[in-house]
């Protein structure tokens, strides 16, 4: 059996959850227990958020040119052994190691990131009223912050939010999800080996979130948090953040339409449709789950895509060749197969998988196979509602206005993406459309040094680039007064 770390991390220590609970961490492959750890509660969060506020004032008052090369040591050290943890990432969360390691990987580019940008978080000097004034903003560490990250990038979501926090001078409480907490405890672990002060990163594993979430939107002592999940419990941390007025950051739902317009290069846009569709099973934020294919070249194209998922092999993550590994849970397959169910009754037809791999290797597993779904209309649920599976719906549409309005009918605006060879449309369609990022031509939207996040009901603020920065800073005026010339 492999190693796990199994005990919180809080001021500098591993230790167990107060009241002695512990919770089990399954594989999702085959059902099986991995291992059992510590599960906080309340009063651990407290001790969390003690030992936080403690360290703040000293962390933030760290030159930068120290907290940069923090990170950079962790950052080193967490490459150094990243063969185990993406084995650890693919046993919790069930990815294929392939993209484990382009997880961690590109997380870990996050990190030494924002190490670079902890030197650049210049202030301003304007123009004073008078002779015997000078104005000054600078920026200043907001101060203790909360990341609570989900499951389905257990990694990259710390350490996108971590290096933000760090850089900017703030403490950080990791809350990871409880189906993977375990690449948690392992990043927490290459900070402090890095020689991260006691207290600025503590790891909070907990099994119920409800557990710790009340100490943590309460206590006036944290300033910011920031979370990776669904809208409907973003509205929830907005309603209980009001009562201390906390920042928060928030990273919702999405329901990424994906339009292939009759010029775009096919070739192109089917591998770019492969890769964020199917990336983690389709249990993405921003995978593409609104396929539209202008009609004139509908049947061509769903042939392509047929043709490629079918091809696609189904198993265990830790398996070489394998390329779609099982979804989270068992709950997570159901809703993809109400999904499919729901369709198919009003009218879809399935083209290609549509149904759980069959076999006994994969019986105890939640996997579902790679599915292609024709005939969808705007009716159907999956219209609607996220997925979060391997499931390719195929709409037809006539014109861009048409497709710009139905791509638009969403509540939700985090990513969108199209595909066309017309330069005119490609200006059009990229400003037509009410999404925080959009792919104009391209699948592989997020980019270390980009602006991330979304509109409407998909978010607030943005992860990545200077404006990462943005959430654990504030601006500080100043106005010095009564000086006088010799």
């Amino acid at each position: 059996m492999a190693e796990y770390l199994t005990k919180l991390f809080i001021d500098g220590s591993w230790q167990d959850a107060i009241s002695g609970e512990t919770f089990a961490v399954i594989n999702p492959a085959d059902g099986s227990e991995l291992v059992r750890i510590a599960d906080a509660n309340a009063e651990d969060m407290l001790k969390a958020i003690d030992s936080a506020q403690k360290a703040q004032a000293g962390w933030a008052a760290t030159p930068a040119l120290e907290r940069s090369r923090i990170l950079r040591k962790a950052a080193e050290i967490a490459r150094a052994d990243i063969d185990r943890l993406a084995h650890v990432l693919t046993m919790e969360q069930g990815k294929p190691l392939a993209q484990a390691l382009g997880e961690i990987t590109y997380g870990l580019d996050f990190i030494e990131w924002f190490a670079e940008e902890a030197r650049r978080t210049y202030g301003t000097t304007v123009p004073s009223t008078g002779p015997d004034k000078r104005i000054v903003a600078i920026k200043q560490a907001t101060g203790v912050s909360v990341a609570i990250t989900p499951w389905n990038f257990p990694a990259l979501q710390i350490l996108r939010k971590l290096g933000a926090a760090l850089a900017a001078g703030c403490a950080m409480i990791v809350k990871p999800a409880a189906l993977t907490p375990l690449s948690a405890l392992e990043i927490g672990k290459y900070f402090a080996e890095a020689g991260l002060p006691d207290g600025v990163l503590q790891v909070v594993t907990s099994s119920r979130a409800s557990r710790v979430s009340e100490a943590i939107m309460s206590d006036s002592r944290v300033r910011v948090v920031s979370f990776t999940g669904s809208t409907e419990v973003g509205k929830v941390l907005m309603r209980e953040g009001s009562t201390t007025m906390k920042r928060l950051a928030l990273e919702l739902g999405g329901h990424a339409p994906f339009i292939v317009f009759e010029d775009a290069d096919l070739d192109h846009a089917l591998e770019q449709l492969i890769s964020v569709k199917m990336r983690n099973m389709g249990q993405t934020c921003v995978s593409a789950n609104r396929i539209f294919v202008q009609r004139s070249i509908a049947e061509e194209f769903t042939r392509r895509v047929v043709e490629r998922l079918s091809s696609m092999k189904v198993g265990f993550g830790t398996e070489s060749d394998v390329e779609v590994g099982p979804l989270i849970n068992a709950g997570a397959v159901d809703k993809v197969e109400s999904h499919v169910a729901d369709a198919i009754a009003n009218g879809a037809t399935v083209a290609a998988g549509g149904k759980r791999p069959s076999g006994a290797a994969l019986a105890n597993g939640h996997f579902y196979e790679p599915t292609v779904l024709t005939g969808v209309t705007d009716e159907m649920i999956i219209a609607r509602d996220e997925t979060f599976g391997p499931v390719a719906p195929i709409f037809e549409f006539d014109t861009e206005e048409e497709v710009i309005e139905r791509a638009n009918n969403s509540p939700f605006g985090l990513a969108a993406y199209f595909f066309t060879r017309d330069v005119n449309r490609l200006v059009r369609v990229s400003e037509a459309l009410e999404y925080g990022t959009v792919g104009a031509n391209d699948g592989s939207i997020s980019a270390v040094q980009a602006p991330f996040g979304g509109v409407k009901e998909s978010g607030i603020g943005r992860e990545g680039g200077h404006w990462g920065m943005d959430d654990y800073m504030d601006i500080k005026y100043i106005s010095l007064a009564g000086l006088t010339r010799p």
